[in-house]
């Protein structure tokens, strides 16, 4: 057995408190699958004073988390701090510059600063790990670099922010709107009190964009990715997606358009048959479709003490191992350049939630704008009684499915629509995913 893996731990909330136990709970069966020992010796958090359910007194401490990548007794730090930047910034670039592995959770530091974090540890022919940071237990950051690194991936997409998800499925099994199930999701931890990151999406496209560099071998392009959230979802849109046969979810899609690469996070109408129309909860869920092994599905919880703490526990056993490999499956210096492809030129079908004035001539404003964009409708229903957050008698909701069609010819129809005294409120679009 050879010397043990001595590792700092930045950040003692439920995450690095959940690693600590692993290590201890596990720690015979951890030691054979590393082949050697892996320690803790030193810890970093805010409050030394603060009960956390576990032991610390076996750690050294540091007020200063800097300082653990400069100490002696220390091969890898593990980052659980949180935040693009700030602390959890400098100290993986001290602890890359110290020639030290570097494990974090960090799903923001990686979307922004990745490249730059990849390109020293290359340098200095270190580790850089990040399972925990996308979908939290589910190994799916491994099953891209090393499980399907002989394919060709020519999409990866996926349910990747649990908050949504739950929020989303609660819609589906009360009928409430999503005010009412935001509040309860506070109430039981499943969101947090300023929930906007999740609910907006930027959770998600942090994680999108870290997936799509692994599976195309892009540089990260978090600024290009288009997100929107689920703030706009009522419950007639869950009702109306269920009788189409149809269920909401919110749907990060990464796809490679020749030098170009589509990513984008938005609520999608998923088909009944698709799997992840049955991932439900607080559940994450990636597909990956390779051209030699088809098509991929992981499916896990993606956040909380055990599962994120497993992923950052499975970092540490390949530092142990040496098994080090490039952060984004190949060299960074073969990462080739990308820019956004043009949503216009996607095709599909899309679902379309007007809030109207009941009157004449709202129905012939909106089918000449369809008409005059080039889109032709499927389906069309009228239900009174649009939305609840509207005073006025008179507002109806109007639904329309399309049939497939270039992406632009909706996006013109509504940039027509805008403006309309016809409308008493934001349309709602939701792409059908056809994957």
């Amino acid at each position: 057995m050879g010397e043990s893996l001595r590792v700092a731990l930045a950040g003692l909330g439920t995450v690095g408190a959940g690693v600590i136990k692993l290590l201890d709970e596990n720690r015979e069966l951890i030691e054979r699958r590393a082949g050697r020992p892996i320690e803790i010796t030193a810890v970093s958090a805010r409050d030394r004073s603060r009960d956390r359910g576990v032991d610390l007194s076996p750690f050294a401490w540091e007020d200063d988390p800097d300082a653990l990548a400069a100490r002696d007794d220390v091969d890898v730090v593990a980052e659980l701090i949180g935040g693009a930047d700030g602390p959890a910034l400098n100290l993986a670039r001290g602890t890359l510059n110290a020639g030290k592995s570097f494990v974090t959770a960090n799903k923001a530091m990686i979307a922004h600063h990745g490249l730059e974090l990849a390109a020293a540890a290359e340098k200095a022919n270190v580790a850089l790990k990040y399972e925990a940071a996308v979908a939290g237990g589910i190994p799916v950051i491994k099953g891209l670099r090393e499980g399907a690194a002989a394919n060709a991936i020519t999409s990866v997409y996926g349910i990747l922010n649990g908050t949504c998800n739950f929020i989303l499925t609660e819609m589906e099994a009360k009928g409430s709107d999503f005010a009412e199930v935001l509040a309860d999701a506070q109430a039981l931890g499943y969101a947090e009190a300023d929930p906007t990151f999740d609910i907006d999406g930027v959770d998600a496209a942090h994680k999108l964009a870290i997936l799509a560099s692994l599976a195309f071998g892009t540089e990260l392009d978090f600024d290009s990715v288009a997100t929107s959230g689920i703030r706009q979802v009522i419950a007639e849109d869950i009702v109306e997606a269920r009788a189409l046969g149809f269920k909401v979810r919110l749907v990060g899609t990464a796809e490679r358009h020749g030098s170009k690469l589509f990513q984008r996070v938005h609520c999608c109408l998923v088909p009944r048959t698709h799997p992840l129309a049955h991932v439900a909860g607080s559940l994450n869920a990636v597909v990956a479709q390779g051209n030699y092994v088809g098509r991929l599905f992981f499916e896990g919880p993606g956040a909380g003490e055990g599962p994120t703490a497993s992923a950052v526990v499975a970092d540490l056993i390949d530092v142990a191992r040496g098994e080090y490999g490039p952060a984004f499956a190949m060299p960074f210096a073969r990462l080739s350049e990308t820019g956004p492809a043009d949503a216009g030129d996607r095709r599909g079908r899309a679902y379309l939630r007007f809030a109207v004035h009941d009157r004449p001539g709202v129905l012939a404003d909106i089918t000449a704008a369809m008409r005059d964009a080039n889109v032709s409708i499927e389906s069309m229903i009228q239900r009174s009684g649009a939305d609840p957050s509207e005073d006025s008698d008179d507002v109806v909701s109007l639904i329309m499915v399309t049939h497939e069609g270039p992406e632009r010819c909706v996006t013109d129809a509504l940039d027509r629509l805008r403006g309309s005294q016809s409308l008493a409120g934001e349309p709602m679009l939701m792409h059908i995913l056809d994957l």
